[in-house]
């Protein structure tokens, strides 16, 4: 009996594995380039895979700061892309990761609570409505 063997890849040391996002997907997630910007937008990807960091990490409390599932953002000019059962992934140091896009309510400040008029998070940046 043949078994279908599916291959996953495993990043190494300080890589993450990155499935890019489509890019219809992308417009609805609220980030803007400025119009006659010659630099190519941010790339978004779901983690699928993230490598135990650095061996020195350990000895100064340094964990990776990314998990399988997280949605990040991330240069065109990052990492190499590489083809996995026909599937077109990213591998990058987390380094060149631009950041990752959590939803307001997992802010860790505010929580996403209403804020009062003339407050602001200074986590997330959201600003309090004068209603």
């Amino acid at each position: 009996m043949i078994r279908d063997m599916r291959n996953q890849l495993r990043p190494l040391f300080d890589r993450v594995v990155i499935k890019e996002l489509d890019p219809d997907r992308v417009r609805r997630s609220g980030l803007l380039v400025p119009q006659g910007s010659d630099e190519p937008p941010p790339q978004h990807g779901i983690v699928l895979a993230v490598g135990p960091g650095l061996d020195w990490w350990d000895h100064v409390g340094i964990s990776m700061p990314v998990r399988p599932g997280d949605h990040v953002v991330f240069p065109a000019s990052a990492g190499s892309w590489v083809e996995v059962e026909e599937e077109r992934l990213l591998v990058c140091r987390v380094g060149e990761l631009l950041g990752v896009l959590e939803r307001i309510e997992e802010c860790p400040a505010c929580g996403g609570r209403p804020l009062a008029p003339q407050e602001s998070c200074p986590v997330c940046g959201r600003e309090g409505s004068i209603a």
